[in-house]
């Protein structure tokens, strides 16, 4: 049975802490402040922007009002995509038995096809909420502003930073293969078959693959979640 390794917890989101329980890299113990993040991930045009969306004049835009069925797409959306990842046959322990064969490259493959439809899907619920806020008065026309600025000031960096996950998966799923290939050579003189072997550590790997993606999705769907809060307090 793979073992997890005992490391120092490191606090932060589900997604950040998975990851990092996953890996030998820990987390700043203070890290610094939201203002001093942004001041380094923002560069002078992406300021400009977002100080306009702030200061200047909000525009009323001609749309939809927000109704329940925008509230019940997002969570059809939302349930779609983790039923997506809860059966996708590649993380499906029950598909460990009759595995045909599963690397890496797989692995991260995987991984990005899911990534890309939580960015479809969220981006699309994005702007269709910020169209629901411009139509209903100045102060939530100017929220939806501000969120359309960062959007497009942060999703370079958010990219950058998402796509470390398949990467530091792949080499978890290496590190398993390895470590069980070790354990089944140390232990030759029992009478333990190599495919149970390799079912044991698929199965770690396959729910550790499944955990992360369904943390992601949670974080993808915050700036959704914040859009669909104000709409309903408005």
């Amino acid at each position: 049975m793979v073992q997890a390794l005992h490391r120092t917890p490191v606090r932060g989101p589900t997604f950040i802490r998975l990851l990092a329980s996953l890996t030998d890299a820990g987390a700043p113990a203070s890290p610094p402040p939201l203002p001093d993040r942004l001041s380094q991930w923002l560069d002078w045009k992406q300021s400009i922007a977002l100080s306009t969306a702030l200061d200047g004049r909000p525009v009323l835009a001609d749309g939809a009002p927000f109704t329940d069925e925008d509230a019940e797409e997002c969570a059809r959306t939302r349930a779609a995509l983790a039923q997506a990842i809860v059966g996708d046959r590649a993380l499906s322990p029950a598909a460990a038995q009759d595995e045909i064969g599963i690397d890496a490259a797989i692995v991260r493959q995987r991984y990005l096809t899911h990534q890309r439809a939580m960015q479809a899907a969220t981006g699309r619920l994005r702007g269709r909420l910020r169209d629901r806020l411009a139509a209903k008065d100045a102060e939530m026309a100017r929220l939806a502003s501000v969120d359309a600025a960062m959007e497009v000031a942060l999703s370079p960096r958010e990219h950058a930073l998402l796509a470390a996950a398949p990467k530091l998966l792949g080499a978890h799923f290496e590190q398993l293969r390895q470590t069980a290939e070790n354990a089944a050579e140390g232990a030759a003189g029992a009478e333990l078959p190599a495919g149970e072997t390799s079912a044991a550590w698929l199965d770690v790997f396959r729910k550790d693959m499944q955990s992360v993606l369904l943390a992601e999705l949670d974080v993808r769907f915050q700036p959704v979640d914040g859009l669909l809060a104000a709409l309903r307090a408005s």
